[in-house]
């Protein structure tokens, strides 16, 4: 049986902020949730054809065939003019790749990277391409030293994880609050299912770190810092921490009109997990 094509909306050949040492990431295209503060948010829908973004494109490097929107990269002058006017979060921009352009690409950046990362989006919507990519690498004998990390919202059932992780070397996991009506608010769902995700891949060795993303005045606040505080207690006091501090670099709407995060304000977070004994934390690299 051939392996499924992934719908990727970007592919970075160098990162140093989504897993350990120097990375080839790949977006994905499509989310399971809509967190209204997301950075990425044009990463959220999948393109229905509607073909809206069609007359957007002064280029013409967008078109309409057969009731099925077409991307010419060639002709593409990257003014995102059809990700503006998308009414679903979409992005018409999106490849097809398979496991084997993935591999190609990645011998070509093999000398400079310590590992691939599969991010989005949401990475686990194509969970198969991504059990058949993290397998091909595992298979292969000049890559197999290559560590294969997945940046998730935790919201794949159990039994998913379960088919990954065999051949995932980590995951970084983001929680986006603890109170459900906070959770409903920034996402529209409920994710408390990724706090139980967590102990499953604690429990499986593939924790590689927690996310949590401070947004004044509300998953700053003191109801919930208790409950992230008590949460890493519960994993165990070396888990890593990654904080990230909301600004408004990508966001759209209304998340324009929400005040960033200062520095301070990071600062203070860090001290009250540290007086917790939580030590191992990281904080954004514009604020280090």
């Amino acid at each position: 049986m051939n392996s499924p094509l992934a719908t990727l909306n970007k592919i970075l050949t160098c990162s140093f902020v989504d897993g350990p040492g120097n990375r080839l990431v790949l977006f994905f295209q499509g989310c399971n949730l809509a967190c209204s503060a997301c950075h990425n948010p044009y990463t959220i829908g999948i393109c229905d054809h509607c073909g809206d973004c069609v007359p957007a494109c002064d280029p013409g490097a967008l078109t309409l065939q057969s009731n099925k929107v077409i991307f010419n990269p060639a002709l593409c002058d990257q003014c995102d003019a059809c990700l503006t006017i998308c009414p679903i979060s979409a992005s018409p921009m999106t490849t097809q790749f398979s496991v084997d352009d993935i591999l190609a690409l990645i011998r070509i950046h093999k000398p400079f990277l310590g590992g691939i990362t599969v991010s989005g989006g949401e990475a686990t919507m194509q969970a198969d391409f991504v059990k058949d990519l993290f397998t091909a690498i595992k298979s292969a004998p000049d890559l197999s030293d290559l560590t294969c990390f997945i940046d998730s919202n935790g919201m794949l059932d159990i039994a998913g994880w379960q088919n990954l992780l065999p051949v995932t070397d980590g995951v970084m996991l983001d929680i986006k609050a603890f109170a459900m009506d906070l959770q409903k608010e920034l996402t529209g769902h409920d994710t408390s299912a990724a706090q139980n995700i967590a102990r499953v891949l604690l429990k499986a060795g593939k924790l590689y770190e927690i996310r949590y993303l401070l947004i004044p005045g509300k998953t700053d606040n003191t109801a919930e810092l208790d409950q992230l505080v008590a949460f890493i207690q519960s994993l165990g006091l070396d888990t890593k921490v990654r904080l990230n501090a909301f600004q408004h670099h990508g966001v759209r709407g209304l998340a324009l009109d929400q005040d960033i995060m200062p520095k301070e304000g990071v600062d203070a977070v860090v001290e009250l997990l540290a007086d917790a004994g939580i030590h191992n934390v990281t904080t954004p690299a514009i604020y280090q």
